[in-house]
């Protein structure tokens, strides 16, 4: 006995805390028994470790502190290992003096007297910690390899659709789920779409697109958080309001649905369904956020490469489009000039032009749409807004579009809103956007057709709408209409020209008013209709001021004086006889001294003033008109070959009023003086 005596000592000093205490780091018992398996005396660390009483434990009464589950097993063991001189091991669950269960291995040994067992010796080491962290592991495994499956299957898909459908079901398969979805949030942040689902025989499918209100407004706020949302009831945990009314349509009573959020926006949504309530684990949970996380990511790249193809395929298209439009108009030039040459008379001299003018102006239109779109890519392009009526704006596209209109004898009905109708807008893009609309409206409608220009305003917006009767569009095509180089099949007999930019163009340029367009037709044959809304502008812009009197009894004719700085003599002289056949009264200059000079013997109300002058450049004619008392008030735009939007910057920093580029249009001139107030005679 001396040997277990002092075995037993070493636990009493070492294990037993005082009385009163708990070491919770205590996670081994030394316990010693009879040859028929009952204690006899009193173990300290037992006692440390269960809170058991001597009397409590002795004897057979240790068996108490055993999982109630286990109980049976372990009692039947140990009456088995007592009835041999073997060695005993049995893994259990141990009550610990907190309540909690512990998994414990025993190991004990006989003490042998002869052939005669005398006693049983042994330890209980707390092994929960080891096995949590095998289950740990074994979990972690599982997840990988899953992960794994996941992406060895969807690897090579380059449809965005199949790796939605074969993620859902390598998932829901895993969990053994009722059903499994992946869905889109649509940018809008309402809605979500679920393209793909998978589901267990005779469960049907949930594909569809549907509010994210369905969820509940709590529900809904939290997954836009990024917060999951975890239900193991739908009828106990949630209320018709909360979702349950959804969830009991498509035959849901648990479901895990993981949100993911990027860059602050709903982007996606993993959702797991059962058909009966589940109690979900926190490791399913990060299962399936995981899952939705890869997911994405791999769908996002499966789609860039897909759209990257696909602008491939549309930018070859649009090359070989461009060469075509700019061929188009230099064959109709060189038979004009031929005419020129072999018909001298007036009438054929006249047809010669006019063909020549029209074509030029169509170069000039494809060059222009070319560099918008360039400027648009580097982000170049930057809005000169100011308050500007909506009236005024339709008007003038409306003289931008009329050629086209005309050609094609349309009727145009037109319907203006009232004046004081203000957008806060860049004047010359709304045009663009316009006249654009108006255009592929006169292009898309067979001749002799209808199109109509309305404009209205709801709450803080104002509505345009551009309709015709024309050939309409097919519903599958209507989603295509405002990407880049995008020309529809079904269009390939009324297209008259154009490098399918104008629509993505109009669209660019909406947006970046803060405004939004949309497209409605019934489908072929049955027309199309444009709708556009841009924000009303907050206030209106104060009238500009009028001229000073320069003492002239005739105060209209003054009114409406017009200089022209131009160092080309061809183009000085032919824009004054413009300007004379307008009703204007002009003078010239063809360098920046001289422009000075004239200025202040002419007083006019408008400069139309070169920047690439000699002896004094435009640049510095602007600074000493601002410098001069009687003149700093004078309507100054630019006249220049240079475009650019940072061009325009530069000019406008200088303090001119308008920027003009060359060849200017009559429509573009008539525009700038309208804005400084002068109208045609």
């Amino acid at each position: 006995m001396l040997e277990t005596d002092a075995l037993l000592g070493r636990d009493l000093r070492a294990d037993h805390p005082p009385a009163g205490t708990f070491a919770p780091n205590h996670s081994t018992i030394v316990w010693a028994t009879d040859a028929q398996g009952d204690i006899r005396r009193p173990l300290p660390s037992w006692e440390a470790f269960t809170g058991q009483s001597f009397e409590a434990y002795a004897g057979q009464g240790w068996l108490a502190a055993v999982h109630p589950d286990d109980r049976p097993r372990v009692a039947r063991l140990w009456r088995e290992g007592v009835g041999n001189p073997n060695p005993i091991d049995i893994d259990y669950r141990l009550r610990r003096r907190d309540g909690t269960y512990r998994h414990v291995s025993a190991h004990g040994s006989p003490l042998v007297d002869g052939d005669q067992v005398r006693e049983f010796v042994g330890v209980c080491v707390d092994i929960s910690a080891r096995l949590e962290a095998e289950a740990s592991l074994k979990r972690s495994e599982e997840r990988f390899r899953l992960l794994d499956r996941v992406g060895q299957a969807t690897r090579t898909l380059t449809d965005a659709n199949r790796v939605m459908e074969i993620t859902a079901r390598l998932l829901g398969e895993y969990l053994g789920a009722t059903r499994c979805a992946y869905a889109d949030v649509e940018p809008d942040g309402n809605r979500f779409t679920i393209r793909s689902d998978w589901s267990m025989p005779g469960v049907p499918s949930s594909a569809g697109v549907y509010s994210l209100d369905l969820f509940g407004r709590a529900a809904t706020t939290s997954l836009r958080r990024g917060q999951h949302l975890v239900v193991r009831d739908v009828d106990r945990e949630l209320g018709d309001e909360g979702g349950a009314l959804m969830f009991n349509a498509i035959g849901v009573k648990a479901i895990i649905c993981a949100g993911l959020v990027k860059d602050g926006r709903l982007v996606a949504m993993m959702a797991v369904h059962q058909a009966a309530p589940r109690d979900w684990t926190a490791r399913e949970v990060t299962l399936v956020a995981d899952v939705v996380d890869r997911c994405w990511a791999h769908i996002e790249r499966v789609r860039d490469s897909a759209m990257l193809r696909d602008q491939d395929r549309r930018k070859d298209e649009f090359l070989a489009t461009l060469a075509h439009e700019l061929r188009n108009p230099l064959a109709p030039m060189k038979y004009a000039v031929a005419m020129m040459r072999l018909a001298p008379e007036p009438s054929a001299q006249a047809r010669a032009q006019d063909v020549i003018d029209r074509q030029v102006t169509q170069m000039a239109r494809l060059i222009d749409d070319l560099l918008d779109l360039s400027r648009i890519n580097r982000g170049l392009i930057q809005l000169q807004c100011e308050p500007v009526r909506l009236r005024t704006l339709m008007e003038r596209a409306v003289e931008t579009a009329r050629p086209a209109i005309d050609t094609a004898r349309h009727r145009l009905e037109v319907r203006l809103p009232d004046d004081d109708l203000m957008l806060q807008a860049d004047p010359a893009r709304i045009i663009q956007v316009i006249g654009n609309l108006l255009n592929n409206a006169a292009k898309y409608t067979p001749d002799g057709g209808e199109i109509r220009l309305a404009a209205w305003f709801e709450g803080r917006h104002a509505v345009l709408e551009v309709a015709d009767n024309g050939i309409g569009i097919p519903p599958a095509d209507q989603g295509k209409l405002f990407q880049m180089f995008t020309q529809l099949n079904h269009s390939a007999g009324r297209a008259q020209g154009g490098l399918g930019i104008g629509l993505s163009l109009v669209r660019t340029l909406v947006q970046m008013h803060g405004g939004s367009v949309r497209v409605f037709s019934e489908g072929l044959d049955e027309g199309t209709r444009f709708t556009v809304e841009l924000p009303l502008a907050e206030t209106e812009r104060p009238p500009r001021a009028a001229p000073e009197d320069d003492g002239d009894a005739a105060g209209q004719t003054s009114a409406r004086r017009v200089m022209v700085v131009e160092d080309n003599r061809d183009g000085l002289e032919t824009l004054l006889a413009l300007l004379d056949m307008l009703g204007y009264e002009v003078a010239g200059a063809s360098d920046g001294r001289e422009a000075l000079e004239v200025a202040r013997r002419f007083h006019p109300h408008v400069v139309l003033l070169d920047l690439g002058l000699p002896v004094m450049d435009g640049f510095e004619v602007a600074r000493a008109l601002r410098d001069d008392p009687a003149l700093k008030d004078v309507f100054i735009a630019a006249l220049t070959g240079w475009g650019a939007e940072n061009d325009r910057r530069r000019t406008a920093e200088a303090g001119f009023d308008a920027h003009l580029t060359k060849p200017v249009e009559l429509s573009a001139l008539e525009a700038a003086l309208a804005q400084s107030g002068l109208a045609r005679a």
